[in-house]
């Protein structure tokens, strides 16, 4: 008997029907997108609040669907009437999130085009890419960056970064319709070494740009030089040595967003600062 070779799901869906993108490792950690969440419930709150339709879109939430979970809670402390849909590339993934589904969640299978049940050009407040290019050539970005934000409702907000396994460190891009508006760095102070340990997570459009000459290299190299000022403040807490570290900062970069924010180990600065040179990403998709 000829033995014949397995076959994915994936290749049982016909090409023009097949999801735009590539299918991520799929890890995934409860509570792994925290950081990333409280910020957009609080810097994006009030947009979310104004929505007609306050539905935000998980992309590529992995092999299991806590992320979806937990990001439906937290917006609805914001707004009690979101809604969030789980979006994955792998069938499979979609089968195994579909007993968590409820009212206000729904998964489907799906990549960048970001499907969306209901009517036909249903656009999402709220799109969350969180270690997906990850993989992706930096030469990719752009056009990615550009189809999300081709899908998301007027004062729309794409969030795209990249975390370690347990959502310690966490650097993401925050996009409009009109492009990238800030970088933010968020970090778990009692794990933190030096400010600079985030370059590992830095998302696909900076991570390769962490060397002399580029913005966001002298943005990190100014951090731990305000880190290591701040180091007599070690003595009160590390929240205290961040928190004049960022404040020292401000005086040569743009920070942005509320400035309450810091306390929590964040800090925001503006796109423009760190874009990187000669990339189709400095000026992509305005």
């Amino acid at each position: 008997m000829v033995r014949r070779p397995a076959v994915s799901a994936a290749a049982l869906i016909p090409a023009q029907s097949r999801p735009l993108g590539n299918a991520t490792r799929g890890t995934t950690n409860p509570n792994r997108l925290r950081r990333m969440d409280r910020w957009i419930a609080a810097e994006h709150g009030a947009e979310l609040r104004r929505a007609a339709d306050p539905v935000a879109v998980d992309l590529g939430y992995g092999a299991a669907p806590w992320t979806a979970v937990e990001l439906l809670g937290r917006l609805r402390t914001v707004r009690p009437d979101a809604g969030v849909v789980g979006i994955e590339i792998d069938p499979a993934r979609v089968e195994a999130a579909r007993p968590y589904e409820r009212p206000g969640l729904d998964f489907l299978h799906g990549g960048f085009e970001v499907p969306l049940p209901g009517q036909r050009r249903r656009a999402p407040v709220l799109i969350r890419a969180a270690n997906v290019l990850r993989q992706y050539d930096e030469d990719e970005v752009a056009a990615v960056w550009r189809r999300l934000c081709a899908r998301l409702a007027p004062g729309g907000l794409l969030v795209e970064g990249t975390c370690d396994e347990i959502g310690r460190r966490h650097v993401w891009v925050a996009l409009g319709p009109e492009g990238p508006r800030t970088v933010t760095f968020a970090a778990r102070l009692s794990c933190l070494r030096t400010p600079s340990d985030l370059a590992e997570r830095l998302p696909k459009a900076l991570i390769h740009r962490n060397v002399p000459g580029e913005g966001v290299h002298a943005f990190l190299r100014d951090f731990d030089r305000a880190w290591a000022s701040a180091a007599p403040l070690g003595a009160l807490g590390a929240r205290q040595r961040w928190r004049a570290a960022v404040q020292a900062l401000a005086t040569d970069w743009p920070l942005t967003g509320d400035p309450r924010r810091r306390r929590q180990g964040e800090v925001t600065v503006r796109w423009e600062a760190l874009a990187p040179r000669g990339s189709a990403v400095a000026s992509a998709v305005g």
